[in-house]
C-alpha cells in the first residue's frame, strides 16, 4: 500500500476535487490519498465524492483556520 500526497491549497473549487479524481484514477486499491486543500465547498464535496464511489475516508482534520486534510482510501 501507498499513499501520495495531493495539495490543492490556493485552489478554488471545483478544482481540489477535479485534482481528487485524476489522482486517485492513479492510485492501486488499497493505496491512500492524502488531499490538502482550504476551500470550504470541499469539505462536502470531497468526503460526498468519496462516500458515492465506496472509497472509505480514513482520517479528515482541520488544519488552520480556513484549511483541513483528508484521506480517502481507495477501494
Amino acid at each position: 500500500m501507498a499513499t501520495r500526497i495531493l495539495e490543492t491549497e490556493g485552489q478554488v473549487c471545483p478544482f481540489p476535487l477535479v485534482e481528487a479524481k485524476q489522482a486517485m484514477s492513479e492510485l492501486a486499491i488499497g493505496d491512500d490519498l492524502v488531499i490538502g486543500f482550504d476551500c470550504t465547498q470541499a469539505t462536502e464535496a470531497i468526503p460526498t465524492w468519496a462516500a458515492d464511489n465506496g472509497y472509505p475516508v480514513t482520517h479528515f482534520d482541520r488544519t488552520g483556520d480556513a484549511s483541513w486534510t483528508i484521506t480517502v482510501q481507495k477501494a
